[in-house]
C-alpha cells in the first residue's frame, strides 16, 4: 500500500477511537447520574458540557477538512 493510504487509515482510525471514547464517557456519565439521583438541572448542564466537547471536536474536523481542501494546511 502507498503511504497516502496509511495516512488515511490513521485519520479514520483516530476519528473512530475518539468517537468511541466520547461514547464510553457518555455511558459512564449516564450511569453516574442515574445512581447519584442528580436533579434535572444538573443533568442538563452535564450533558450540555459533554455535547459542547463533542461539537468542538467535530468543528475542528470540519475546519481541518476545509483548510486542507483550500490548500492552507
Amino acid at each position: 500500500m502507498l503511504y497516502e493510504h496509511y495516512e488515511l487509515l490513521e485519520k479514520i482510525g483516530l476519528d473512530l477511537v475518539f468517537a468511541g471514547i466520547f461514547f464510553f464517557i457518555g455511558m459512564a456519565i449516564r450511569d453516574v447520574l442515574n445512581q447519584g439521583n442528580v436533579p434535572t438541572f444538573g443533568r442538563r448542564i452535564v450533558w450540555l458540557v459533554l455535547f459542547l466537547g463533542c461539537a468542538g471536536f467535530i468543528a475542528k474536523g470540519i475546519i481541518q477538512l476545509v483548510w486542507e481542501g483550500a490548500g492552507i494546511g
